[in-house]
């Protein structure tokens, strides 16, 4: 679905857009079109007429050989998916500037997504799993996977999120969860040619659905029915949080710099903590050996809360001070009570914050 095809069988998707109009070569012929699709709008490739459609006959056939025109340019990208951008250097970007405070969360996922784009054929899907207080950025990173791999972020219809204890409350009606859950997985999968999955409170996850999605990221033995389609998926809990802030805190105690934290380190605490058999990593456990990346999300210090309170300011166009910036982190709850060096809620309130600044 969604991929360029020749003259005769490609059309409009149901949406009736397949992009903006400074991301194709044929950009400005389409942009004089744009009464007929929506300002800086382009049709999309290989899907039936779109409901609704009110041009008389002939200016339709005309119209959809232009689109095809289009489509034969390839502007589609590798994946021959309008729906999938696949812009890593945007994501780039995004992590060096928006991500305050996890320089090792950022390498982690650039390397990992980058590599697994670059594979023709992966062999197993990527799984990432994101550990780390609550408000240290491990949905903020998922959003930006999402709006950076695909045209319509987290709304595109190959982005599915998932959160346990929203989506599956009930553990008496996990058979019927697991049903529910195959079959979006799978449909998505054959949709698109390359799905995004979120699970948020990760750690909350029955283990009957654990063992429902692992089929979906395991190697696969027969690569000519794969085909070219790739999944990724996303784990987000807090489990290893307090590893993580012990070893941070125990760098800023020996007055060393966050960015000497060895990935490796941190790997080992974060294993360890899925091992514990009383603890809420027993579940993730039965995936340690289909994650490929452990991501931690470190504490966020008063430097970081303050970036992310300018960054707030900045996104609603509002002017900001110094000062009110200060204001903005003395708001939070900073831990260890003595110290006072972490914020307990990293970020996670500070765009609400900022009213108290609106005149």
């Amino acid at each position: 679905a969604g991929r360029c095809g020749t003259v005769w069988d490609s059309a409009w998707d149901s949406t009736g857009r397949c992009g903006t109009v400074d991301r194709i070569k044929a950009g400005n012929y389409w942009g004089r079109l744009s009464p007929v699709w929506g300002p800086g709008t382009l049709p999309c490739c290989d899907r039936g007429p779109s409901p609704g459609w009110s041009l008389p006959l002939v200016g339709q056939d005309f119209l959809e050989i232009l689109s095809a025109w289009y489509c034969s340019f390839g502007s589609c990208g590798a994946t021959g998916d309008c729906r999938v951008l696949n812009n890593v250097t945007g994501l780039e970007s995004e992590l060096n500037g928006q991500l305050h405070g996890q320089h090792l969360a950022g390498e982690v996922v650039l390397r990992a997504v980058r590599g697994f784009l670059q594979k023709p054929q992966p062999e197993k899907a990527l799984v990432l799993s994101f550990h780390g207080w609550s408000g240290t950025g491990k949905n903020f990173v998922a959003r930006m996977v999402a709006s950076h791999l695909y045209r319509d972020g987290l709304r595109s219809e190959c982005v599915r999120t998932f959160i346990s204890l929203f989506h599956f409350p009930h553990a008496q009606y996990v058979d019927s969860y697991k049903v529910q859950l195959e079959k979006q997985i799978s449909e998505t999968t054959q949709l698109c040619q390359q799905s995004l999955f979120i699970f948020d409170e990760a750690e909350k996850l029955h283990f009957g659905l654990l063992d429902a999605i692992k089929p979906f990221m395991a190697h696969r033995d027969n690569k000519d029915q794969a085909g070219n389609r790739r999944s990724i998926f996303l784990f987000l809990s807090s489990i290893g949080g307090n590893a993580i802030n012990e070893v941070a805190l125990d760098f800023r105690r020996a007055r060393r710099p966050r960015e000497e934290i060895p990935m490796e380190l941190l790997e080992q605490r974060l294993r360890r903590e899925l091992l514990q058999p009383a603890g809420n990593g027993a579940g993730l456990l039965r995936l340690e050996n289909l994650i490929d990346f452990f991501v931690p999300f470190l504490p966020l210090e008063r430097r970081h809360v303050r970036l992310c309170a300018r960054d707030a300011f900045l996104a609603r166009a509002l002017p900001y001070t110094e000062a009110a910036l200060d204001e903005v982190a003395k708001m939070m709850v900073f831990v260890p009570k003595e110290e006072k060096l972490f914020s307990a809620q990293g970020c996670k309130s500070v765009s609400q914050r900022i009213n108290y600044f609106l005149p």
